[in-house]
């Protein structure tokens, strides 16, 4: 019994062995021909042997929902951030390793644009939370894994220059998400324009010098709208010298018998 079950695992453990070296023999030349450093297989279920990538001289091939280190996208052609600032991504964050600090103008005044952004990659969970929170598609989760460095600061904690990328970056490692993103950007464009478009028409339509109901000043009529005229708002009439004395001697006579009534009840 003990030197079958010995014979019977060192046969599992042989047929492993050959049927690794079957595969990859198998893919020759598709697989190493032309230098190729990523490889769009992944070991299939009718696979045998163990599925080998020589790293770092080969990599798989990441999909494009992989998301490590967030990264903010700017606009390629002005070099503009999307970023605003908002502080959003660092509320939400759970293990609090995103950094804002608002850009201000020589008066003081806050701008929506960050002056300096950083995110500790060693506390980061990759949970891409801020990516998702983000109001302005600003914030995106990189492909990026390989950050191995011998000490934490600074070479683990990315600030403003490090975590930009630009757009065309963003739209070739995620071009699903890309073109999804920008088909929603054009056609909100688009409603906008024709918003616009039809209360131009609306304008143009009612002349220059007509004015909707709502844009009539006060006290003016409505058939008078167009003539200019406008009516006087009823005015109250001011009391005489009488009526006024006559008022605090009443206001007078109400506070005494409020007082005798309260004495009286004590």
């Amino acid at each position: 019994m003990f030197g079958t079950g010995v014979l019977k695992g060192l046969g599992v453990t042989l047929k492993e062995f050959v049927g690794t070296y079957v595969d990859d023999i198998k893919k020759i030349p598709s697989r190493y021909a032309g230098g190729r450093k990523e490889l769009d297989q992944s070991q299939a279920s009718a696979q045998t042997g163990i599925f080998t990538v020589q790293y770092p001289e080969e990599r798989r091939k990441l999909s494009e929902r992989f998301r490590y280190i967030p990264m903010l996208v700017y606009d390629a052609e002005t070099g503009e951030n999307r970023c605003t600032a908002c502080g959003i991504c660092a509320k939400v964050c759970p293990p609090q390793c995103i950094w804002i600090v608002r850009a201000k103008d020589e008066r003081g005044k806050p701008l929506t644009r960050p002056a300096e952004f950083q995110i500790d990659t060693t506390i980061c969970m990759n949970c891409g939370l801020c990516a998702e929170f983000c109001p302005f598609d600003a914030i995106k989760m990189d492909h990026d894994y390989e950050i191995a460095a011998r000490q934490r600061m600074p070479y683990l904690v990315f600030d403003l220059q490090k975590l930009r990328v630009p757009t065309t970056y963003y739209a070739r490692i995620r071009p699903t998400d890309w073109a999804e993103e920008e088909a929603a950007r054009r056609a909100k464009e688009a409603a906008k324009a024709a918003k616009d478009a039809e209360k131009a028409a609306q304008a143009a339509t009612a002349g220059p010098g007509s004015q909707t109901a709502q844009e009539q000043p006060v006290g003016t009529a409505p058939g008078a709208a167009a003539a200019g005229e406008t009516i006087a708002a009823p005015s109250r009439p001011r009391p005489t010298p009488e009526e006024v004395e006559r008022l605090k001697a009443e206001a007078a006579a109400r506070r005494a018998a409020k007082a005798a009534q309260g004495g009286e009840n004590k």
